[in-house]
């Protein structure tokens, strides 16, 4: 025993080698975590440093790619050489164009609105110094227009949407009605009021509606329908008449026309109001009722159908589209001009476009990036906004103007394309 030890205890029989036993059990396994521990990272075996090496770089790459495919926020300010295609337009094609439009913006009081929202909104006198060195600009110089557009504007992206055409159709007509000549085109009447929104409330300038007021209340005008079934009849409100109610109807959409008279003068007719009523696609009516697929819908494709289906399901078809437009002639619009637009300036084949006026200011110049449908290819150009439309709504909404005659019709009517916008606004 130990000096001052205690006594000790009394172990039962075989006690000493299980506690050997279980002191060389303990040893070892001290010894093998020690050894695991140890061991490299990387090493044949070392498979809970490879778990957390691997998982380091997986969520490093995940990271990586969620960089990747964020989605683009719009609008937002790009650099021209970011533009696809910019290096390439023809600048100065578009130029008359814009000078069209700058002849009655610069007659405007300087802050009248011209439309856009937020950071995009842009008065008559915001535009009015790019316009004033735009007459400078030596004609058919492509680099002196490029280099003007970016010294003059900054390029907005406002996102890809869709882009749809339109053109100047040509009817047969008559100054009065025969048997041959029934549908009228009404000439606006005077009752009708259009109202601006945005002039009774900020969040909804560029928005307009129109109606009719009755006890000193606005209230809606007869829709087409009604018109149709003869609300407007008997009030010598017919402009004149055509042969066709179906062209009747797509001059409505295109907004302006050509109706050649039997003695062989063409009078020009252009847009001079709306019911107030929204406008409905009846391309997405047949497409509803299973009669058309969605990829099928063109202008082409609704007239076979309404040819097909005969006068009365035509008509019917027709007045599920409550929008109906009134006319003006125009007399002195020369046959070489385009239609008058709504910013007053007469519109330019492929460089002309209708915008959502509450979104893109007119008399801007925008970037289109779509595709022509007729030759397959890219159709990346220089426009400006000069015109608007019942269809036509957000930022990245687009109309291209394509001019008039056949080549023209069959394209618009088949133009119905993916397209990127950017917007050219004044520094």
């Amino acid at each position: 025993m130990r000096p001052g030890g205690a006594r000790p205890r009394s172990r039962p029989a075989g006690a000493t080698r299980r506690t050997r036993r279980t002191r060389r059990t303990r040893r070892t396994r001290r010894t093998r975590r020690t050894r695991r521990t140890r061991r490299p990272a990387g090493r044949s075996g070392g498979g809970g440093s490879r778990l957390g090496l691997g998982a380091a770089l997986g969520a490093c790459l995940l990271l990586l790619l969620a960089a990747c495919t964020a989605p683009a926020t719009f609008p937002r300010d790009i650099g021209f050489h970011e533009i696809e295609g910019w290096a390439a337009d023809r600048h100065a094609d578009a130029i008359p164009a814009f000078l069209a439009g700058c002849a009655r913006i610069t007659a405007l009081p300087p802050d009248r609105p011209l439309g856009g929202g937020g950071a995009l909104a842009v008065t008559a006198g915001d535009l009015s110094p790019a316009c004033a060195e735009a007459a400078t600009l030596p004609a058919g110089d492509h680099a002196a227009a490029r280099a003007f557009l970016e010294r003059r504007f900054r390029a907005v992206a406002v996102g890809r949407g869709t882009l749809t055409g339109y053109f100047e159709p040509e009817l047969r007509g008559s100054m009065t009605r025969d048997a041959r000549h029934a549908t009228p085109l009404h000439a606006r009447p005077p009752e009708l009021v259009e109202v601006e929104l945005g002039a009774f409330a900020p969040d909804l300038a560029g928005r307009r509606t129109a109606g009719q007021v009755r006890d000193g209340r606005l209230q809606p005008f007869p829709d087409r329908a009604a018109i149709m079934a003869g609300a407007l009849s008997g009030r010598g409100l017919e402009l004149l008449w055509v042969d066709d109610p179906v062209d009747a109807f797509f001059l409505h959409i295109q907004g302006s026309g050509r109706v050649v008279l039997p003695d062989g003068r063409v009078l020009r007719v252009g847009y001079a109001g709306q019911n107030g009523r929204a406008y409905v696609a009846v391309g997405r009516a047949l497409v509803e009722s299973g009669a058309l697929t969605r990829e099928e819908v063109s202008m082409q494709a609704i007239r076979a159908w309404m040819a097909a289906a005969g006068p009365a399901e035509a008509a019917s078809l027709m007045a599920r589209n409550p929008s109906y437009v009134f006319f003006r002639a125009l007399p002195g619009l020369p046959a070489e001009a385009g239609p008058i637009g709504t910013l007053g300036a007469s519109l330019t084949p492929m460089r002309s476009i209708a915008v959502d006026r509450a979104a893109t200011a007119l008399g801007l110049p925008v970037w289109v990036d779509g595709r022509d449908p007729l030759a397959g290819a890219p159709l990346r150009r220089l426009t400006v906004a000069q015109d608007t439309g019942g269809a036509i709504r957000g930022a990245a909404r687009a109309d291209l103007f394509t001019g008039w005659g056949a080549e023209a019709a069959e394209r618009a009517g088949r133009m119905r394309e993916e397209a990127g916008l950017v917007v050219l606004v004044p520094r």
